[in-house]
């Protein structure tokens, strides 16, 4: 059976391997500096994001992503507030505590962090003056750990709270495609861009074989950005090979239509919505609202290592009754019988 373990198990969607293949004659400067492809990769994210202000930089996965991004915007003595799902809390095997910073986890439970409980980290932290690590940076991820997807309210929302405290805004967006592809989404690029002072665009869970685009809008990241992703191991000295994935991903096609990086979520997103719609039908219980390419049910474990078995799925957490939550994920890979056959092998446990 098809495995819905994640969306990377492929290589990548066939328009990026033709890129790669394209360009792989090329004899290029190393290091995204100068070569045609990320030079022409930053123009069209630019342009997408409707900023001609900020640097566009390239990291080769997630974690290194959030390393450089944290890092580059705080202080040793400074932390970042973030739910306590968040990925740099809980799957980065302490990555950012490593490089001297200090990760701030609210009780919010829902994969969205939330203005009253940041305000009460904020309160915590701050109470005792200098003995206290001091919160800098609110970090979020667009979709969640839970696949939620930020409304544009709820987004702006901890922006002004974040604002009126003096604290950065950084977010993950390993999965930002599938965020902003959701049904009912109503949170721009351009407007996240506009509110954040740093966000990466992902490709590794979008389509491509590896890469992120980071997008930089804080003087200080500005400045760290190349010191730091050299520093931390994450600069890659084939750099064309992220540049020319991210530039066919954001071209606009000539008939006018959605650029790639687009579709390949949107597909993604159709067939999870099959999927959750289909496991409702069943009598599957869905755990939180999710549009995007993960969703996730609460079964029993017996029940729960029969969908591991056929399809690859993960447990993400145990519910105080025992039961299981357990998750699936689509990708650009997936296809409609796919869907089918994860449904038919549901329909008989």
């Amino acid at each position: 059976m098809h495995l819905f373990r994640n969306d990377y198990s492929e290589g990548a969607a066939p328009q990026i391997l033709d890129a790669l293949v394209r360009s792989n004659d090329e004899q290029c400067v190393g290091y995204t500096e100068g070569d045609p492809h990320c030079a022409r990769a930053r123009e069209l994210i630019r342009e997408a994001c409707g900023r001609d202000d900020v640097d566009v930089e390239f990291c080769i996965g997630g974690t290194s992503a959030n390393i450089v991004g944290v890092t580059g915007m705080l202080h040793d003595w400074e932390g970042v507030i973030c739910t306590k799902d968040a990925h740099i809390n809980v799957h980065e095997t302490g990555a950012i505590a490593a490089c001297g910073r200090t990760v701030l986890a609210t009780q919010d439970t829902d994969g969205f962090l939330s203005p009253e409980l940041a305000e009460l980290m904020y309160v915590n932290q701050t109470m005792t003056g200098r003995h206290m690590t001091l919160p800098k940076m609110i970090y979020i991820t667009n979709a969640t750990e839970f696949g939620g997807v930020w409304s544009r309210e709820k987004f702006d929302a901890i922006c002004d709270w974040a604002r009126g405290h003096d604290l950065k805004v950084y977010v993950d967006g390993a999965r930002m495609a599938a965020a902003l592809t959701s049904e009912g989404n109503d949170l721009t690029l351009r407007h996240l861009a506009a509110r954040a002072d740093a966000f990466y665009l992902g490709g590794t869970k979008n389509g491509m074989l590896f890469g992120e685009a980071m997008v930089i809008a804080d003087p200080e990241l500005k400045t760290a950005f190349p010191y730091l992703i050299k520093e931390r191991g994450g600069l890659m000295a084939k750099g064309r090979l992220l540049g020319a994935q991210f530039e066919v991903a954001f071209e606009q096609p000539a008939d006018g239509g959605e650029a790639i990086y687009w579709r390949l979520a949107r597909g993604a997103n159709e067939h999870a919505l099959k999927l959750r719609e289909g496991m409702n039908a069943l009598g599957f219980e869905s755990y939180l609202p999710a549009n995007t390419n993960q969703q996730f049910f609460v079964v029993e474990e017996d029940v729960a290592q029969k969908f591991i078995d056929a399809v690859g799925c993960e447990i993400f957490a145990q519910l105080p009754d025992g039961r299981l939550v357990i998750r699936f994920v689509t990708s650009w890979a997936t296809r409609e019988e796919h869907v089918d056959e994860l449904l038919a092998f549901a329909k008989v446990l």
